[in-house]
């Protein structure tokens, strides 16, 4: 019986098609944004394309020549720096305090695990919760529409008339506290009887 309690609460949860709902709703705001970006593209475009023909080829390729060298330079020196320092660090190699590290690196790594877990779960809930709002609105929408069309389509209803008061005559006493039920009526009380002695 668990297994189909798990499962009945898993398909009512409606949180997941919220998530799908949110996710939908900021794509669309994420596409609403690209007819701007394309036009800032095409007004720009020109001066790029302006400038990319005004570059001379020879001072480009020098200048990436110029990279790379200095990039391999930094970087031999780097290795070397760190052959250097492997070595000094092998002849001191303490293996109680490598597993210690490796340990302490495990642990580390399960709580940054752990960490990017509960970020993760708070987004989810943060994005179904839009989801949810997004739904709502989609729904208020929607009915808003469907009164439109209502009155649109359906002429106003002929005015009803006026209800007349009528007094009505008192009625017997009222009980206290009903005053829709009446008093009873009393009985009389009933004798005792003695038994005779005999």
């Amino acid at each position: 019986m668990a297994i189909t309690d798990d499962l009945r609460k898993t398909f009512s949860d409606p949180t997941p098609l919220y998530f799908a709902a949110g996710t939908a709703d900021l794509a669309l705001q994420q596409a609403r944004k690209v007819p701007g970006l394309v036009e800032q593209l095409r007004a720009e475009a020109p001066a790029r394309i302006e400038a990319v023909r005004n570059t001379d080829p020879k001072a480009v390729q020098e200048k990436a020549a110029a990279r790379v060298k200095e990039t391999q330079e930094t970087l031999q020196t780097k290795v070397t720096e760190l052959f250097g320092a492997l070595d000094a660090d092998l002849k001191k190699v303490d293996l109680k305090k490598i597993g210690e590290t490796a340990q302490d690196f495990a642990l580390r790594g399960v709580g940054v695990a752990a960490e990017y877990a509960v970020k993760a779960r708070e987004t989810y809930e943060k994005v179904a919760e839009h989801g949810e709002h997004a739904v709502r609105t989609w729904r208020g929408e929607a009915a808003e529409t469907i009164e439109d069309l209502a009155v649109a389509v359906e002429p106003d209803p002929a005015p009803k008339p006026e209800p007349v008061a009528v007094e009505d005559e008192p009625a017997e006493a009222p009980v206290a506290g009903n005053p829709a039920k009446k008093a009873p009526a009393r009985k009389p009380a009933a004798k005792k009887s003695t038994p005779s002695a005999t």
